[in-house]
């Protein structure tokens, strides 16, 4: 099977009517359609897509399924693919769009035929889609009893390894990394597709959907409508879980794409003299302030230390001024202790010596107080005088401030000197390197890049947070739906059978036990031929002679995993491979499983060499092209994806080259180019 021609009219960046005529056909099965970023390669890509399978698309590629959901629906995302330029222009009344391709060399069961053409199409105003499909120019019965839709996906390509025929070369990468449950159930869904037992699949699921049915049948009325409320339970948690894995996986998607524009972002900053990172510099200046803030506390220590810096400078004086207040201390215990105990001696003195004598005149009284004042004042027999006369505590609390100045003072000013003195150093690196780091900080490149960094930063951050709390919710909702599960397992277990629903429930369970082995069994039988045909593969295309030993697929129920094994026995780490090799290995497997699935029909690779080495892309151009389809489309970057020299490298199996123009922003055309002449035909300035 081969496309013959393909025609696009308004189809988003293609304005007007462009067309691609592959035939007249020959043995040489290599042709090249070359255009610069954005003027319609992958949009070439999508549009043979959706032709073949309108809405289902979605059902190809997770990318479409993510781009009709964030366009609001299918109608809305349709509403995207019309040409903005015929869409702005309120002049053309016939708002549509439509891709036809047609095809030749098909072989259809009880149909012969020479041609089919088929044409989706969709009115902008009418909001109407519409799928036509010609047998040699005519109607056909057939199709239309089968059903359009069916008849694509059962005779020329079914959608489910449609994804193999049209693929992005880089990002086919992700199938051969598949390192998760979730990656390896996809490789092994995708295997299933290839090998056609996708059907037997569906059968089990029928026949497990018919043998609960039959154990649901013979109930109470009540028992049913008790069941019939488990199972909507479980419905709706399962319908619940699926969302929150999809928004999980589209946060993923987001997130990805956004480190990868951070990174670019911080390449272009470090391009533009910012040697260092935007996270280092946050830590420099985090670093800055914590250093300030030492700063700050070192000299209030300083400040609180140096107080008693007089004390210290009074030196002798203040040995003199300790024994003084020891002195006191000793002998006094505070002067006014002394004064105190003094005049209640005197006064009890005196008041005796009044109540025993009879005073007749004043000359008298003062002389007996004379008396007194003498006689304690002679019996005074201080050794000093008592000069400062401090409370106990606050004797004491001189006392500490003795000790501290005597003992640890020295030690602590000399360590609150240094802390401070190597605070001042660091802080002064710090400066200098947020210094060099925002040298360039007034270059309005420079600026606008690091305010898109940042903002893509906190994205990422905000985006992170809506997973974790997708995650929790995600453990809650698995949770309740084994709960759900497991109570409508408990309940059916519970409800007799009848007879005759006895005797179909045993056939049911002897034809899903059939079913189930029947799938196992091909899938082990075909596992040595994809093994044998993988490694055959890998060896022809990477120079490194003998590099992958052998081939080891392990499947399971649901998972599949491919080790790669060298000479040594021992399994290679797919992560140590380089990027290149990586692409290579994912391009091994690719045609291996297009072999497996036994289906001709043209493939479409875009972006093909962009992670090869010029030795592996001379293998992929020489042993891969050539022999993976009788129809090989290549959507490069001319002298980026494909130079010159590999162009000739391609020119033995090469049947056509295509340029893809750019009239304006809204507007590309499709034109044959000169095989020969093509790279003279382009302007370097404005494909490269």
């Amino acid at each position: 099977m081969k496309i013959s021609k393909i025609t696009l009219h308004n189809f988003r960046i293609y304005k007007d009517t462009n067309e691609i005529t592959f035939t007249p056909f020959s043995e040489k099965n290599i042709n090249v359609i070359a255009g610069r970023n954005g003027y319609g390669k992958t949009t070439l890509l999508t549009s043979l897509l959706w032709a073949f399978y309108g809405k289902l698309i979605a059902q190809v590629e997770n990318k479409y399924r993510l781009d009709i959901k964030q366009a609001g629906g299918y109608q809305y995302y349709l509403d995207s693919l019309l040409n903005r330029e015929v869409k702005t222009n309120s002049e053309i009344e016939n708002q549509n769009f439509s891709v036809e391709i047609e095809l030749k060399d098909l072989v259809i069961p009880a149909l012969p035929c020479d041609s089919i053409t088929i044409k989706r199409s969709y009115s902008v105003i009418d909001k109407e889609e519409k799928l036509d499909i010609l047998i040699n120019g005519t109607e056909n019965e057939l199709t239309k009893e089968v059903g359009y839709e069916l008849f694509i996906n059962d005779f020329i390509l079914p959608r489910e390894i449609a994804k193999f025929f049209f693929f992005d070369a880089e990002k086919i990468v992700s199938l051969a990394e598949a390192k998760s449950i979730e990656e390896l159930r996809n490789l092994n869904k995708a295997y299933s597709e290839v090998l056609g037992i996708k059907k037997y699949e569906e059968l089990k699921k029928n026949l497990e959907s018919l043998r609960s049915k039959l154990i649901r049948d013979e109930i109470t009325e009540k028992q049913r409508q008790e069941l019939d409320k488990l199972k909507d339970k479980e419905i709706q948690s399962a319908k619940l879980l699926e969302n929150n894995l999809e928004e999980q996986h589209t946060l993923e998607e987001q997130i990805t794409h956004l480190k990868q524009q951070s990174n670019q972002l911080q390449e272009k900053l470090i391009r533009e003299g910012n040697s260092i990172t935007l996270e280092e510099l946050t830590a420099l200046k985090r670093e800055r302030d914590n250093l300030k803030k030492e700063s700050i506390e070192i000299k209030a220590e300083l400040n609180s230390i140096l107080e008693l810096a007089p004390l210290v400078m009074a030196g002798k004086k203040l040995t003199e001024l300790k024994n003084q207040l020891d002195f006191e201390f000793e002998n006094n215990i505070g002067a006014n202790k002394v004064i105190k105990k003094e005049l209640e001696n005197f006064s009890n003195d005196l008041l005796s010596k009044l109540r025993k004598s009879s005073l007749k005149n004043t000359s008298d009284f003062i002389s007996m107080i004379e008396s007194s004042l003498k006689e304690k004042l002679d019996s005074s027999n201080q050794k000093g005088d008592i000069l400062v006369a401090l409370e106990e505590e606050q004797y004491r609390n001189f006392n500490a401030i003795y000790a501290n100045i005597k003992g640890a003072y020295s030690t602590q000013l000399k360590d609150i000197v240094q802390r401070e003195k190597n605070n001042r150093v660091l802080l002064s690196r710090t400066l200098n390197k947020i210094r060099e780091a925002e040298a360039r900080k007034d270059d309005h490149l420079a600026v606008k890049l690091r305010d898109r960094k940042k903002q893509a930063d906190k994205m990422i951050d905000e985006i992170g947070l809506e997973q974790k709390a997708l995650s929790v919710e995600e453990g809650m909702l698995k949770a309740q739906n084994n709960s759900d599960k497991r109570q409508v397992s408990e309940l059916e277990k519970k409800f007799k059978l009848v007879d005759i629903d006895n005797k179909k429930l045993k056939a049911t369970d002897v034809a899903l036990d059939k079913i189930t082995k029947l799938i196992s069994k091909i899938k082990e039988e075909k596992k040595y031929t994809l093994q044998k045909t993988l490694k055959l593969i890998l060896n022809k295309l990477m120079h490194k002679e003998n590099f992958i030993h052998d081939i080891n697929i392990t499947i399971d129920t649901d998972t599949m995993n491919i080790d790669l094994i060298d000479k040594n026995g021992i399994t290679i780490d797919k992560d140590s491979l380089s990027k290149g090799e990586q692409q290579l290995y994912a391009t091994a497997l690719l045609k291996a499983l297009v072999d497996e699935s036994g289906i001709q029909f043209p493939v479409f690779i875009d972006s093909p060499l962009q992670k090869f080495d010029k030795f592996h892309s001379k293998n992929i151009i020489e042993e891969f092209y050539p022999s993976i389809s009788e129809q090989v489309v290549l959507l490069p970057l001319l002298e980026k994806e494909l130079t010159a020299k590999e162009y000739e490298s391609l020119k033995p199996n090469l049947h056509g080259s295509y340029l893809i123009d750019n009239v304006n922003h809204n507007s590309s055309k499709l034109s044959k180019a000169d095989l020969d002449n093509v790279f003279n035909q382009l302007n370097e300035e404005a494909y490269v």
